[in-house]
């Protein structure tokens, strides 16, 4: 039972950053991008904002894809599965640190975004995630 309040509680979460990046993207709630001054830059060339718009759609489709297959786990999946599906969710969540804790590392030393050291926080709370999925999948 634990594993699958574990996963369901990772689907909530993610489900509300779905919702941010969707109905109101630039905010600066859940994982929308509103901390990057690149998005109201984006903004003053009608172009770039639509196509960085489109990534940010793109990006809450593949989430919502990704949490419906997480629930069918939750749900079809027997026990072993679901804490196999922990490990694949630390592994998966790991990737961050491969190429987007670089990115947002360098756009925060860059002051490009808002507030300073929210790379840091980011990295500090992926990691935990990991941990969790981690400790959760063995239990």
């Amino acid at each position: 039972m634990f594993v699958k309040i574990v996963i369901l509680a990772f689907i909530l979460l993610e489900f509300s950053n779905i919702l941010v990046l969707y109905f109101a993207p630039g905010s600066r709630f859940a994982n929308a991008v509103g901390f990057f001054t690149a998005w109201e830059k984006s903004k003053q060339d009608p172009e770039i904002h639509e196509f960085v718009k489109y990534l940010v759609n793109w990006i809450a489709g593949v989430k919502l894809i990704f949490l419906l297959l997480l629930a069918l786990i939750v749900f079809l999946a027997n026990l072993e599965l679901q804490r196999l599906s922990l490990v694949v969710l630390a592994l998966t969540t790991a990737s961050f640190y491969w190429r987007l804790f670089p990115s947002i590392r360098k756009m925060d030393k860059n002051n490009q975004i808002t507030p300073r050291n929210y790379s840091t926080v980011l990295g500090i709370m992926i990691f935990v995630f990991i941990v969790f999925f981690l400790v959760a999948a063995v239990l």
